[in-house]
C-alpha cells in the first residue's frame, strides 16, 4: 500500500532508468538516497571519499552522479567535478553543500556542475531537479562523436567508416553510440543489455555477444580482430582509443 503514495509524491515511473552515482560522505543521506532511487528502479552506487569517487567515475559510465562538496581526503567534489571535464566526461552532475552562499554556487557551476542542491532539502525538490538532468536531450553533449575513422551522427543517426557509409540496424547503433561516448570504458554483458535493449526485453547475455561480433565485422570486414570494439578478458567491451593525460 506504500508503493503508491510514493509514486504520487515523487513522480515514480516519470524516468527510464538510469545508473546513477552517489559520492558522499554522510552515511545517512547517501543511504537514504541510494533506497529511494533503487525503489525507483534505478541502479544506483555510492562511495564516500574523493579517490574512490573520481576512479570510479574514470572506470565506468554513469547517466548521473550527485556529488558532495564536503569530502574527506585530499579529493573534494569540486576537484572530481572540474577533472571530469577535463577528461571530456559530459555526465550530469547535481553538487550538494551545506554552504549557500552565492561565491560557492558559482565556484561549483564554473567547475562543471549542472545543478546545485544545498543540505538539508526535500526529496521532492531533488526528485524534479533529478528529473530535469536526466531529461537533457543528447544534444548537449558532443553531437558527433569522430575518432578521424569513425564518424557517428546521433541525429543523422549516420555512421561512417573511412567516408563510407555503414549500414547498421538500430540496436548496432545504439550499442556503438553507447561505446563510443565512453571511450576506454570497459562494460559487461550485462550492463550493455541494461542500457542498448529495453528493460521488458527477452534478450539475453548471448544476443549481446552476438551484437557486438556483428558490429566488429561491420566495422572492420577485413580482420574484425583490429575493431576499436576490444573484448576485455573477463570485464566486457571498450571502444579503444588513445588516452588523454
Amino acid at each position: 500500500m506504500r508503493e503508491l503514495p510514493l509514486k504520487a509524491a515523487f513522480g515514480l515511473g516519470a524516468l527510464l532508468m538510469a545508473k546513477i552515482l552517489i559520492v558522499d560522505d554522510d552515511a545517512n543521506l547517501a543511504d537514504t538516497l541510494f533506497h529511494w532511487l533503487e525503489f525507483q528502479g534505478h541502479k544506483v552506487e555510492t562511495v564516500h571519499d574523493g579517490e574512490e569517487g573520481l576512479f570510479r567515475i574514470k572506470e565506468s559510465a554513469f547517466d548521473l552522479i550527485v556529488l558532495d562538496w564536503e569530502l574527506p581526503g585530499q579529493i573534494h567534489g569540486v576537484d572530481i567535478c572540474r577533472a571530469m571535464r577535463d577528461r571530456k566526461i559530459c555526465t550530469p552532475v547535481m553538487m550538494l553543500t551545506s554552504h549557500a552562499s552565492v561565491e560557492r554556487k558559482e565556484t561549483g557551476l564554473d567547475a562543471g556542475a549542472d545543478d546545485y542542491l544545498t543540505k538539508p532539502f526535500h526529496l521532492k525538490e531533488f526528485a524534479a531537479r533529478m528529473r530535469a538532468l536526466l531529461r537533457r536531450p543528447p544534444l548537449q553533449l558532443d553531437p558527433v562523436l569522430d575518432t578521424g575513422k569513425i564518424v557517428l551522427d546521433p541525429n543523422g543517426r549516420t555512421v561512417q567508416v573511412d567516408g563510407q557509409q555503414l549500414s547498421l540496424t538500430p540496436r548496432e547503433f545504439s550499442l556503438l553510440e553507447l561505446l563510443m561516448r565512453h571511450p576506454n570504458v570497459v562494460f559487461s554483458d550485462s550492463a550493455i543489455l541494461e542500457r542498448v535493449w529495453p528493460s521488458d526485453t527477452e534478450s539475453t547475455i548471448d544476443v549481446v555477444r552476438t551484437h557486438v561480433k556483428t558490429l566488429r565485422r561491420k566495422l572492420n570486414s577485413e580482420d574484425p580482430r583490429r575493431s576499436p570494439i576490444k573484448n576485455v578478458y573477463g570485464g566486457g567491451y571498450k571502444f579503444e582509443t588513445e588516452r588523454q593525460n
